[in-house]
């Protein structure tokens, strides 16, 4: 089973998702991400996001990174995103394929979104250490350019940046 990529092209934006219509579309980093965390070595990656709907009250998304020199695929996630009606209140529903699922839920400001892991779940045999607290910050910037910013917390290191990527639209 696939992750939702694809909306309907006639479906009707829900009106509860319409403060997140900017998110709407594909999008591809500008230039390679920067990565870094202390137990791993600094890299740079690309990553290619799709977010798209069926006119239900939910957004649809599909992030894929790649290794920024080979394009070995690395990291994946699917989900989705909703809002609570008549509120500034979003939520992210995460699969990884690291094996871990994750909620996250926060607040819109206009053109950004900040987000913090609620639950945390993963395989039994997950790669350790184990990821305990994930923040992330969505940033439509000026220039129609979107910006995201990962942190996250491991059992045996405190919340610190882990991402960095600036995307161009591409559709």
């Amino acid at each position: 089973m696939a992750c939702p990529v694809t909306g309907s092209a006639s479906a009707a934006l829900n009106p509860v998702i319409q403060p997140l219509k900017w998110l709407l579309g594909s999008w591809e980093s500008d230039e390679p991400g920067e990565g870094s965390f202390p137990s791993v070595k600094p890299f740079h990656y690309t990553e290619k996001l799709h977010f798209s709907h069926v006119g239900q009250p939910v957004i649809n998304f599909m992030f894929n990174a790649f290794h920024a020199d080979s394009n070995k695929p690395l990291h994946r996630e699917c989900g989705f995103i909703r809002m609570q009606p008549e509120t500034n209140r979003v939520a992210f529903i995460i699969a990884q394929n690291s094996g871990l699922v994750e909620i996250e839920e926060g607040e819109l400001t206009e053109t950004q979104l900040t987000l913090q892991s609620q639950k945390l779940e993963r395989i039994s045999f997950a790669k350790e250490p184990h990821v305990q607290q994930i923040c992330r910050v969505f940033q439509l910037l000026p220039d129609g350019k979107l910006e995201q910013t990962v942190s996250m917390a491991t059992d045996i290191q405190p919340l610190t940046q882990h991402l960095h990527v600036t995307y161009r639209r591409l559709s």
